[in-house]
């Protein structure tokens, strides 16, 4: 660490976090060691141009990413005690730092050009954005974020490993997972009270599911739900009389992306055919 940062870090510590008070009804925990803040905004890559970081807290992520001439950044945070903290820290750069939900912003309508997203999650929403940015994937190539290690291991887990569930299915379909680096609860404040990781996403090649996306989210969530079941037993409810698949035979966290695919396009079609044959005799 160079000298200035643990100044820096000093500085911060001493001083200005008493200025913004962590509400934990916002899960909020700001890291105060400099050293990990460029270690994070390092591996940001530059596959887009803007750039939007989730919930900047007193800004220690955001006081680099701005130094960054290489992106344009914004951030947005629920808390307007940490807005106004941040523009009375940054008057350069006040309109760049805006008070908003990113679970509720419109986003298609924010941004008309792929953004890249980066952030400090809070512990208690990070599924909520995980979903959200699934659900604006073709938006979003690039997501950068801190939460906590439990997750960050269930996120990156592939098939076949007990923390593998229904958000790693969600996310590895469309993006390819990094678990880059664990980071001590100690450089926090508050500290807390288990360890966190940062890792990053890569949105890859699949354009689309190829099959229906409702009924595969559907399998995922249904199976993963009674995940000590075989899907023959979970997934009873979803598949009609009379269907067979190998993949029945199986647990959920036996299946890859591909196979939870290749599941949903027969139980679609043997659904499909069931229609069929009660038109007919109807």
């Amino acid at each position: 660490m160079h000298f200035g940062d643990i100044i820096l870090d000093l500085f911060i510590y001493f001083c200005n976090m008493s200025i913004v008070k962590a509400k934990k009804s916002l899960g909020q925990h700001f890291l105060k060691d400099q050293n990990i803040a460029r270690k994070i905004t390092d591996s940001l890559l530059p596959v887009t141009k803007d750039v939007l970081e989730i919930g900047p807290g007193m800004g220690v992520l955001t006081r680099h990413l701005f130094a960054n001439g290489q992106f344009s950044v914004q951030a947005i945070d629920i808390d307007q005690e940490s807005v106004d903290y941040l523009h009375a820290e940054l008057p350069d750069f006040q309109n760049q730092i805006l008070y908003g939900d990113f679970l509720k912003m419109n986003l298609a309508a924010f941004y008309t050009t792929p953004f890249s997203v980066i952030g400090n999650l809070p512990y208690n929403i990070s599924s909520q954005i995980f979903f959200r940015i699934i659900e604006h994937r073709q938006l979003i190539p690039q997501v950068v974020c801190m939460i906590q290690k439990e997750v960050a291991e269930r996120i990156s887990a592939p098939y076949g490993n007990k923390t593998y569930g229904i958000l790693s299915v969600f996310l590895q379909a469309f993006y390819n997972i990094e678990y880059l680096f664990t980071v001590s609860e100690k450089v926090f404040d508050p500290p807390p009270k288990v360890k966190s990781a940062v890792i990053r996403l890569l949105r890859n090649s699949r354009e689309n599911l190829d099959c229906e996306e409702k009924l595969f989210f559907q399998l995922v969530k249904t199976g993963f739900n009674q995940r000590r079941k075989t899907l023959r037993n979970s997934l009873r409810s979803i598949y009609p009389q009379g269907f067979e698949s190998d993949y029945l035979n199986l647990r959920p966290e036996q299946l890859n992306v591909d196979d939870f695919i290749l599941l949903c396009q027969q139980i679609s079609n043997a659904n499909q055919n069931t229609s069929s044959v009660l038109s007919v005799n109807s």
